[in-house]
């Protein structure tokens, strides 16, 4: 089991960037994948990055070069970077991490706005 919770979202203009981060309730070492999704209103929820424990990652093709994802200097952080981003960039933003079996667990979600 793992608890996650992410900060970092917020108000940007477009062009702008914002950070935003995942911590987990156990190192993500352990962890076979943590990733980040969103979801705008209106709209399902999509995968937006993930990386896996061997060190892979995986973008959707619309945040390919803007947006990075990658470890914390803690163990248990897991962070996104999102620079020129896009008013339809604005969603609510998840942590996800899958375990062993295929087991998901959810944050609560950041809100990133993109707005001028």
């Amino acid at each position: 089991q793992v608890q996650l919770v992410e900060s970092g979202g917020g108000l940007v203009q477009p062009g702008g960037s914002l950070r935003l981060s995942c911590a987990a309730s156990r190192s993500i070492f352990s962890i076979n994948a943590m990733g980040w999704y969103r979801q705008a209103p209106g709209k399902q929820r999509e995968l937006v990055a993930t990386f896996t424990k061997t060190g892979s990652t995986n973008y959707a093709d619309s945040v390919k070069g803007r947006f990075t994802i990658s470890r914390g200097n803690a163990e248990n952080t897991v962070l996104l970077q999102m620079n020129s981003l896009k008013p339809e960039d604005t969603a609510l933003y998840y942590c996800n991490a899958l375990l062993d079996l295929g087991k998901a667990y959810w944050g609560q979600g950041t809100q990133v706005t993109v707005s001028s």
